[in-house]
C-alpha cells in the first residue's frame, strides 16, 4: 500500500484524537523510525505530534483523561496530523524541526534546522541549581556553544539575578537563539555572542561556564541514525575523539572563571576519550536521576594546577 493510501485511508476512517494517536503510533513503529529528539517510543512520539497540530498541551489527556482523546475531529484536523505523520515517515525528519517547537527546563524554545533540537541532562542540573557545586547565586555566566540558546534562557530562569552570555561560532544558530530570548523576553539579561569559543571574550570573568559543544567522535557520526542528519553537522562533530573543541576550553577557560568559578562541559559518548586526551585531570563525572550521562564538573583551581604542571 502507497503513503498515499495510508493517508486517505485515515482522513476518512478515522475520528477522535486516540483514533489519530493509534494510527500515528502503527505508522511510525512500520517504517522502524528512530526517536530521541524529546521522545524515545512510537506512541509518545505520535502524542506529541498530535497534541501540537491541535495546539493542545501535551498534558492535557492526562488530567482530562479519556474523554479527550474520545474527542471527534473534524476532517481539517484529521488531514493536518495525518500530513504532519507522513511528513515524519518519509523525511525522517525529527518531530520538532517539522513543528518548530522543544521543549527543555519544563519550557517550550523555537527550533529549526540551524541548531540542534535540546535534549541535555543539563536540565536536571539547571533545576537543581548546580547542586552540591555552585554554593552562592552566579552574578555572571556564559553558556559556550549556546545553539538556539535553551540552556543560557533556563539558566536566566534558574538565576534571575544573572548576566548570561550566550556564545556560538554559527551566525544562523545565534539568530535562533535571539528569537527565543525575545520569546521569553530576557533580552536584557541573557546577550547573544559570536564568538569562536573564548575569542571574543577578553577580559571578561564567569562565575560559572557551561557548554554543550559538539562532542561526536568520528565513529559515532559515521554511525548516526538518519534523523540525526538533518540537525547542524557543525553543532555535533568534533575530530577522531570528539574532544577537539573541549581540549580548547579546558586549557583557556582558567581565564575566564573567577576564582570560584566552576565550568562544566557535556562530552557524551567521548567521555571514553577523555583519560585519553588528560591523563590525570581530576574532573568529577555526574549521575541523573532522570537519565543521561557524560558531563563532568571541574572548578578553576583544578584546572590551574593541571595546565600549569604541564608547563
Amino acid at each position: 500500500m502507497t503513503d498515499k493510501f495510508y493517508l486517505e485511508e485515515a482522513i476518512e476512517d478515522l475520528h477522535s484524537i486516540l483514533d489519530m494517536i493509534r494510527w500515528a503510533t502503527s505508522r511510525f513503529n512500520d517504517a522502524a523510525l528512530y526517536f530521541g529528539h524529546g521522545t524515545d517510543n512510537a506512541w509518545d512520539e505520535a502524542l506529541s505530534l498530535t497534541m501540537q497540530a491541535l495546539h493542545l498541551p501535551h498534558s492535557l489527556s492526562e488530567h482530562v483523561g479519556d474523554s479527550m482523546l474520545s474527542s471527534r475531529l473534524t476532517k481539517s484536523e484529521r488531514e493536518k496530523i495525518a500530513e504532519l505523520v507522513l511528513k515524519r515517515v518519509q523525511t525522517r525528519m525529527p518531530l520538532p524541526y517539522i513543528t518548530n517547537e522543544a521543549w527543555f527546563c519544563g519550557m517550550p524554545f523555537y527550533v529549526d534546522e540551524r541548531v540542534l533540537i535540546p535534549r541535555s541532562p543539563f536540565a536536571e542540573l539547571i533545576q537543581n541549581n548546580f547542586e552540591p557545586f555552585v554554593k552562592e547565586a552566579p552574578s555572571h555566566i556564559l553558556d559556550m556553544c549556546t545553539g538556539g540558546g535553551c540552556i543560557a534562557i533556563a539558566l536566566a530562569h534558574a538565576y534571575p539575578d544573572s548576566q548570561v552570555d550566550a556564545v556560538d561560532i554559527s551566525e544562523d544558530a545565534l539568530e535562533v537563539a535571539d528569537i527565543n530570548i525575545q520569546e521569553h523576553q530576557l533580552s536584557h539579561r541573557v546577550y547573544p555572542i559570536h564568538s569562536d569559543l573564548f575569542t571574543n571574550l577578553t577580559g571578561q570573568k564567569y562565575d560559572l561556564i557551561v557548554s554543550n559543544p559538539p562532542y561526536v567522535d568520528a565513529e559515532d557520526m559515521a554511525d548516526l541514525p538518519d534523523e540525526y542528519h538533518h540537525e547542524p553537522e557543525l553543532a555535533l562533530a568534533a575530530g577522531d575523539d570528539g574532544l577537539e573543541l573541549v581540549d580548547i576550553m579546558l586549557r583557556e577557560a582558567p581565564q575566564y572563571l573567577t576564582d570560584n568559578g566552576w565550568l562544566f562541559i557535556e562530552v557524551g559518548n567521548s567521555e571514553v576519550h577523555m583519560d585519553t586526551r588528560f591523563p590525570g585531570l581530576e574532573v568529577i563525572w555526574l549521575s541523573f536521576e532522570n537519565g543521561g550521562q557524560g558531563i563532568f564538573a571541574v572548578n578553576s583551581s583544578t584546572l590551574k594546577n593541571y595546565f600549569n604542571s604541564k608547563d
